[in-house]
């Protein structure tokens, strides 16, 4: 836990899991989609065995719920043929009226030192590199990783690396499984999604999924 300029980066408790869940809806509403799935997608993650507890964090200002991120275990499929240990990264969010103010980054670069600490080689995920470059990450590609399913010439710049061990992916190449627990059922985002206050539902330019 850190403690700054009256802000707070801790672990998550079970008493905060529903709280967590809203902000996750309040800061991913109507973004990439209609609605939203990332609140149901931590519920469920909560619960998978690659699920790290110890990079499960929230963060607070002045004892105010503002922020949280937590990561899965995942793997690199090399091309020769071993599996090599790596992280995913997110849900990750800031509540949107203390959006662009700082907090983000804040709560990225303690997340990621502490990732680093429990001796986790690399972290891989799907972001945006305005923002996430500042924090060291680069463009996958780079490191000579592909990312499952997606064709050889299409547009991979979403696809994101840090390595938390300088040359922990040095002769690695080789294709990113995203954890499969992140792939949800839109049924049960619906039923989910029945447990908060009704929101409304908007197709907005720029999402990318209808």
């Amino acid at each position: 836990m850190t403690t700054k300029n009256n802000y707070v980066i801790r672990l998550e408790k079970e008493n905060d899991y529903r709280a967590v869940e809203n902000l996750i809806r309040e800061s991913f509403w109507n973004v990439y989609r209609p609605g939203c799935y990332e609140h149901y997608v931590i519920h469920v993650l909560r619960d998978d065995p690659n699920f790290v507890k110890e990079l499960d964090f929230v963060m607070e200002l002045n004892g105010d719920l503002i922020g949280q991120n937590m990561f899965m275990k995942t793997v690199i499929k090399a091309d020769e043929g071993k599996n090599i240990p790596v992280l995913t990264m997110g849900p990750i969010c800031i509540t949107p009226e203390l959006k662009r103010k700082g907090y983000g980054k804040i709560l990225l670069d303690y997340s990621l030192e502490k990732a680093a600490t429990l001796g986790f080689g690399a972290v891989l995920f799907e972001g945006n590199i305005d923002f996430y470059g500042k924090s060291g990450f680069d463009y996958a590609r780079k490191f000579g990783i592909r990312y499952n399913d997606l064709p050889e010439d299409a547009d991979s710049s979403f696809f994101l690396c840090k390595e938390l061990k300088i040359g922990y992916l040095n002769d690695v190449t080789g294709v990113y499984l995203t954890p499969t627990a992140y792939y949800v059922d839109d049924a049960d985002v619906l039923e989910f999604d029945k447990n908060f206050p009704p929101k409304v539902k908007l197709k907005l330019p720029g999402q990318l999924f209808s």
